[in-house]
């Protein structure tokens, strides 16, 4: 089908482009990593060891741009990011396989509620304009402008404290270890309440105005008039006509609004000290961690192309005009 084919091809370039900006990045960025790492043990390297990291991290000057950038996609291949200045001799791959589990359950948990209750809200407030739901706009309007940062503040200085149940930072007690167990899974879920629930307030406010502007527009529309002539009822029309056609552009953008999401994240994850990408991204800044931060930037990229993808896929399914194409 060509609408499969031509997304596939433009997300495939994409990732070329991202995979290659992430290959120039730290060779046009002033300074030598290697002359970093070596300051944080007082220049006590020999000079054999000096050059196993020069090629250790890629950096060989004997071998070209064009023979560096080959074997750069040849160590993408093997799922080789380098190894962590910071977490040294730690892989980046196993310092981001450690905290990717816990920001994918922080925004999957997040994304899900407010796409699911903002979608459901714009549903009803764009179907019932002009009534009381319209009353819900002013507050939808002033929570997508509080920045995730501010309100996580907020949230950790009126919900937690001495006779506060919920924790204040981290991803689970400092006491346990991470197991599939129900003690394990209940206390990291109590420690993602807050940091979720700081993502839901401020992004479900984008997905219901967004959502009852699309079912303003499609509520004049002929085909919903003759679902009415029908005799349907209108908790049909309203979810099988109406929903599902305003539901196109949400979906479309799914994966757009999932990259600010995690954008957000980054900052939520860092005040509550959250243990996931976003606090390891931080991290990486301070210490000036260039193969963590590649990492991390292509971890990113990648999956918010795949989240997008998936999402026209989910577009193609409810739209039947793009399986005609082609």
């Amino acid at each position: 089908m060509r609408y499969f084919a031509q997304r596939l091809a433009f997300y495939i370039f994409t990732a070329w482009a991202a995979i290659t900006i992430n290959f120039f990045v730290p060779r046009l960025t002033p300074g030598d990593p290697v002359q970093a790492l070596m300051a944080s043990y007082q220049g006590q390297m020999s000079t054999d060891a000096i050059h196993s990291l020069t090629v250790l991290f890629g950096l060989d000057k004997h071998q070209s741009l064009f023979q560096q950038y080959i074997s750069y996609f040849g160590q993408l291949s093997r799922g080789d990011l380098g190894i962590s200045f910071h977490s040294f001799p730690t892989p980046v791959s196993t310092v981001i396989a450690q905290a990717l589990p816990w920001t994918i359950f922080l925004v999957g948990i997040a994304t899900v509620i407010s796409f699911g209750l903002g979608t459901l809200l714009g549903v009803i407030v764009g179907w019932k304009r002009g009534s009381w739901a319209d009353a819900l706009m002013p507050v939808a309007t002033f929570l997508a402008s509080i920045p995730y940062f501010w309100l996580a503040l907020l949230a950790i200085a009126a919900f937690t404290g001495v006779n506060s149940w919920l924790p204040a930072s981290q991803s689970y007690d400092s006491g346990l270890v991470p197991a599939w167990d129900p003690a394990f899974i209940g206390n990291a879920f109590k420690h993602v309440i807050l940091p979720a629930g700081t993502i839901v307030v401020t992004s479900v406010a984008g997905w219901l105005m967004s959502m009852r502007n699309m079912m303003v527009t499609v509520s004049g529309e002929d085909y919903v008039t003759v679902a009415h002539a029908k005799g349907l009822t209108e908790r049909r029309v309203m979810f099988s006509y109406a929903a599902r056609n305003a539901l196109l552009p949400s979906v479309s953008g799914f994966g757009m609004a999932l990259g600010l999401v995690v954008g957000g994240t980054f900052l939520v994850e860092y005040v509550f000290s959250y243990q996931g990408i976003g606090l390891q991204l931080v991290t990486a800044i301070g210490q000036k961690d260039y193969p963590l931060m590649q990492g991390v930037f292509l971890v990113i990229t990648l999956s918010v192309l795949a989240a997008n993808f998936l999402a026209d896929l989910a577009y193609m399914a409810l739209d039947p005009r793009t399986r005609r194409e082609g």
